[in-house]
């Protein structure tokens, strides 16, 4: 993929730097970090870094590696949260920039984007600890 950014791009800033956020990984082709506002906590956000609106505008190649680096922070999250499953969600609705929620799960319909809460940056400095350890 390669880098191609919107200016007016809430994402694009976060992987600029020019806003923050609770950076749990980077590489050359995606940026990951926790939901500000998560759903339950560990929610993650796996973006690429160039500038997509749609998920299904991707080529076949962007969206495999995608899938597979979600896939890959799933296994992370699932074992560092301590839950039963990781959820996963793309919608793009509220962000135009491909973006998979990776949700913690313990029990049904806790995918629920109704049920998200924000969390200050403290806290969610110890949940990026906790899965970083």
């Amino acid at each position: 993929m390669k880098k191609q950014t919107n200016n007016d791009c809430i994402f694009c800033k976060i992987i600029a730097g020019e806003i923050p956020a609770a950076k749990l990984w980077e590489d050359e082709k995606f940026f990951i970090f926790l939901d500000q506002s998560p759903i339950n906590p560990g929610h993650t956000l796996v973006i690429p870094k160039k500038h997509a609106d749609y998920l299904f505008d991707l080529n076949e190649k962007e969206y495999a590696e995608l899938m597979l680096k979600a896939k890959e922070v799933a296994k992370v999250l699932k074992k560092k949260m301590d839950c039963k499953r990781v959820g996963m969600a793309v919608e793009g609705f509220f962000v135009p920039h491909v973006h998979v929620h990776l949700v913690p799960e313990n029990k049904g319909n806790e995918l629920n984007p109704e049920r998200a809460k924000p969390m200050t940056p403290e806290e969610l400095n110890k949940i990026k600890e906790r899965i970083l350890k």
